[in-house]
């Protein structure tokens, strides 16, 4: 029981610890550019519980979702797809590497001109900058499926889409969500610097607007919402990682005990000798 609640309060305790710094620092310091923390979480609780929830954050969140989300389905689909087939991986490696190269804050200005400043935009920007690790990952999962698996498959006639469905997908799901995770962080900053150009709503266009008017602790309150999103979808995407691939984590923990296990045999072995 000990355990348990020391695990649970081991992760808020550097936190804290900053938190309580930071007050008490700032509190002496009387910094135009580092406000006190109460003043900070004061317009905190005035701001984001809930003025300005519908108008900056919902905006915000749909757009980095919509594009999170399009960024999974077509950088699992193309990724699986380059993988699993030769010809068309080299057919495409110099267009996957040259968009892959390219920041995908060096294209808003294209994007404008190409959506304009509406979501499209933000949409475009966000994709092109959180496909590649989901696109690269999917594509190395599909090349790492063990191939004995898939010529069995194929000498019992299972249809393909089956085959991807329930031998490709599952060997390759580790690398995908590995990619995910990687990508929703990218997606939260390409979010924000989306909406510091030709936006009027988002978190990025406060967090601007706020600085470019000095207030200051308006500016510190959109910063701290971002990390607090982060934090928040960073432990949801692992709460649903670990149900996906519960599978997984077991066969992992069953080989490393078994690893484990031959290793103590073989050690007794030596000794005994």
């Amino acid at each position: 029981m000990t355990s348990r609640i020391g695990y649970l309060v081991a992760p808020l305790f550097l936190p804290v610890a900053i938190l309580l710094g930071y007050g008490i620092w700032s509190h002496q310091a009387q910094n135009f550019y580092f406000p006190p923390l109460a003043e900070i979480l004061g317009f905190f609780q005035d701001i984001w519980l809930f003025e300005r929830v519908g108008s900056d954050l919902v905006p915000s969140m749909a757009r980095m979702l919509g594009g999170y989300g399009l960024s999974v389905l077509l950088g699992v689909t193309i990724g699986l797809a380059l993988g699993l087939s030769p010809v068309l991986r080299t057919a495409c490696e110099p267009v996957v590497e040259f968009l892959r190269a390219l920041p995908a804050p060096a294209l808003i200005p294209f994007a404008l001109l190409l959506f304009g400043a509406g979501n499209g935009s933000k949409l475009f920007v966000i994709v092109l900058g959180t496909i590649w690790p989901i696109l690269l990952n999917a594509l190395d999962g599909a090349r790492a499926v063990d191939t004995t698996q898939l010529d069995m498959a194929r000498s019992y006639q299972i249809p393909r889409w089956a085959r991807i469905r329930h031998i490709i997908l599952p060997a390759a799901s580790p690398r995908i969500f590995a990619g995910m995770r990687t990508s929703l962080a990218i997606a939260i900053i390409l979010m924000v610097v989306s909406e510091m150009v030709a936006s009027s709503n988002g978190l990025g266009y406060f967090v601007l607007q706020s600085q470019r008017a000095f207030a200051i602790p308006e500016m510190w309150t959109g910063i701290i919402l971002l990390g607090v999103l982060g934090f928040l979808l960073n432990a949801l995407f692992m709460r649903i990682e670990r149900r996906v691939l519960f599978w997984h984590r077991g066969a992992s923990g069953l080989l490393n005990d078994t690893a484990t296990t031959q290793t103590t045999s073989s050690r007794q072995e030596v000794t005994d000798a």
